[in-house]
């Protein structure tokens, strides 16, 4: 009952921060802005993530005010908790979310919507476009939170008709299946091959956890990325969308660990920080808590002191946390 105690007090601080959220001038919910990926400096980091992309999920769903989270309730404070409930940080399991994290829009959205449109006879602009879009994503989807439903083909037709005013089925097919090539996409971070290669070789599980249709798998094969990850939960699949702790925990059960034993990185706060850690997982906010990959180090706890095992696989003493040390790069 302690432990239940202390997991519902920590959830009742970190969603009081909604309070400061609500202060934002984004919006709470809907897309990000579309310029890619986006300044981190200051205080406020936009989203860099799917919003951007037309016809393709939109994962950070809150905007503005980013940088909180960590810094307000205190790193140390954190780990104190996490080390009331389990005892120590036993990290042997790493969950990626995919868009804004893994992955970004290669082009903002209202500019692909518009280099599509000509042959079709759209006529609005950019920014009516990306308005457009903002107003049909915020309203509600169907009787079900989930949106993205199998290839998300429905979802998607309403969006892209919503935002151009255009209904003609060969426009939406091509920027849907825009969006399933790699022209669409790039990795966020360059250093993300080499580090999920080590992890993996010192034996860190890893997991893509995502709110997308279908096509994420061959999205990221065509990024040739998919080989990087021993499984991935994908909200389509497993019928439940970030922040339900249930794709976490199914990403878990992917893996063959428990929650505890699994941190969750993604640049959600509502989503992937509060959505992990509800389903008892550690989580970092991306692009606050942690800015690269390479940030992914191996620790050793069997001292007092803890020490760097940056080449060490994981063991009963090791575990997977965040060192920016120019040394350990």
């Amino acid at each position: 009952m302690a432990v239940i105690a202390t997991r519902t007090k920590l959830s009742g601080f970190l969603r009081a921060l909604v309070d400061v959220e609500s202060r934002s001038p984004f919006p709470r919910r809907g897309p990000p802005t579309t310029n890619g990926l986006a300044s981190r400096s200051g205080s406020v980091r936009r989203s860099s993530s799917s919003a951007a992309a037309a016809v393709a999920p939109n994962e950070s769903e809150m905007v503005g005010s980013r940088s909180l989270g960590m810094e307000i309730f205190g790193v140390k404070e954190y780990e104190d908790y996490r080390r009331s409930l389990y005892g120590g940080i036993t990290h042997k399991a790493l969950l990626v979310d995919a868009v804004g994290t893994l992955v970004v829009p290669s082009q903002p959205m209202a500019q692909i919507y518009r280099q599509m449109r000509e042959k079709y006879g759209v006529e609005y602009s950019e920014d009516e476009i990306l308005n457009r879009y903002r107003r049909a994503y915020e309203q509600p989807w169907g009787r079900s939170r989930r949106r993205y439903v199998n290839d998300g083909r429905p979802f998607w037709q309403y969006i892209v008709s919503s935002s151009t005013g255009c209904s003609d089925s060969q426009y939406f097919e091509e920027l849907y299946n825009y969006y399933t090539t790699d022209k669409a996409w790039h990795l966020c971070d360059p250093n993300a091959e080499k580090v999920f290669d080590a992890l993996q070789k010192a034996g860190v599980k890893l997991a893509v956890v995502s709110n997308f249709d279908t096509r994420l798998r061959p999205v990221l094969r065509a990024l040739n990325c998919d080989h990087w990850f021993d499984a991935m939960a994908v909200s389509a699949e497993v019928e439940a969308e970030k922040p339900n702790p249930t794709i976490f925990l199914k990403a878990c059960e992917l893996l063959g660990v428990t929650p505890e034993d699994a941190v969750h990185v993604g640049d959600d706060r509502r989503n992937d920080i509060w959505g992990a850690r509800d389903a008892g997982c550690d989580a970092w906010l991306w692009g606050s808590d942690v800015h690269s990959f390479k940030e992914f180090k191996i620790f050793n706890s069997s001292t007092s002191s803890m020490r760097y095992a940056c080449h060490e696989p994981l063991s009963s003493n090791n575990f997977l946390g965040i060192c920016r040390k120019q040394c350990c790069s």
